[in-house]
């Protein structure tokens, strides 16, 4: 009996070792989500290095954001130009106007005087024949002096007037076509980092998406002076992915929602270049079920519908491009080639429209 204690000893020390290790075991173990834990965000690959998950570079990301802020700025600048000088054009018109009647009554005034010779102060008192004429002439020869005068004065006003509106005109042309030259620069500079893009990459297949929405969305506010107000990441992202986006960005969300494209949406997304880190971009799935395969059939329909959209109300939402089956659509340039970084339904934007706003 003495020896078996020290075997229960060692056989219960082992037991317990047994179950420590299985115990660590278990929980190191991975744990794989069940399926309705899985979100439809799951499957999306890993990006590889220097590149982001949602196709691109950061470098290219951030040329075409830049491009087609670029772009934006200088044609609200110059549709504000256009309304200016329209608006100048109208006054030039009026103020010309203006301006022949009142040298039409001041030639009136000269040929009168001409014709009858002016009158002169010393002679209309000289022939006054009782105090009361000699008041009643005096009054008449300031009544005339005055109206002379306001007549002059009228007339250079008046030319004044024509000349600054002229040299305001000439003005609001100069800015116009300074906005233009801004235009295209940033145009083609969206559009070289496209190409460098693409060479890099596969090239994009197919042509603009040919969607047949006609819905028009609610115009997102604006400054008195038609630009975009700043905004920063600050109100709740009400899709699946949390976290924040700006007041815009949910705007252009429920926008779309009301025109009827409810299927899975994410917007927030910490990690990555682009807009999704600041709140200023979401991806619509095409299919219902969430972000899958290549979008064929009724959900590439459903995809080209909701690009056509977003490239329909682009001015409304801010829009600053639209990303949908290997082809970008930018402000500047309509849509173009947008080669993926690993070729993948995710990364080639067969599987989602991606919105970025201003």
């Amino acid at each position: 009996m003495p020896v078996m204690a020290p075997v229960r000893r060692r056989a219960a020390r082992m037991a317990a070792l047994i179950a420590a290790t299985l115990a660590l075991g278990a929980a190191v173990a991975p744990v794989t989500a069940s399926p309705a834990a899985a979100t439809p965000r799951a499957g999306l690959p890993a990006a590889a290095p220097g590149q982001d998950a949602e196709g691109g570079t950061p470098a290219l990301r951030a040329q075409l954001e830049a491009a087609s802020k670029g772009y934006l700025d200088a044609k609200r600048a110059l549709d504000t130009s256009v309304k200016r000088q329209k608006q100048l054009t109208a006054q030039l018109k009026t103020t010309e106007t203006e301006l022949a009647e009142r040298s039409e009554k001041v030639g009136e005034i000269a040929g009168l005087a001409y014709r009858t010779g002016r009158l002169g102060a010393a002679s209309a008192l000289l022939n006054s024949n009782s105090p009361d004429g000699f008041m009643d002439r005096a009054a008449a020869l300031d009544a005339v002096a005055a109206n002379e005068d306001r007549a002059l004065r009228e007339l250079q006003e008046t030319r004044d007037t024509a000349v600054r509106t002229k040299l305001a005109l000439d003005g609001e042309i100069r800015e116009q076509r300074k906005q233009v030259t801004l235009m295209a620069k940033r145009k083609e500079q969206a559009e070289r980092a496209l190409t460098v893009a693409n060479r890099q990459q596969s090239g994009g297949s197919g042509g603009a998406p040919r969607g047949t929405s006609t819905a028009t969305a609610k115009p997102a506010p604006r400054n008195s002076d038609g630009s975009w107000p700043s905004e920063s990441c600050s109100v709740n992202d009400p899709t699946p992915a949390n976290g924040c986006i700006t007041p815009r960005t949910l705007h252009a969300l429920n926008q779309a929602k009301a025109a009827g494209f409810t299927r899975y949406v994410s917007c927030y997304r910490p990690g990555g270049s682009g807009e999704h880190p600041k709140g200023r971009a979401c991806d619509f799935a095409a299919q219902k079920s969430g972000f899958g395969g290549d979008a064929t059939g009724g959900d590439r329909t459903y995809g080209n519908n909701l690009a056509t959209y977003f490239v329909k109300n682009a001015d409304r939402l801010a829009v600053l491009y639209v990303i949908w089956y290997r082809q970008i659509w930018l402000p500047s340039s309509g849509w173009k080639s947008y080669s993926g970084a690993n070729g993948d339904p995710s990364s080639d934007h067969t599987n989602h429209v991606h919105l970025s706003v201003y």
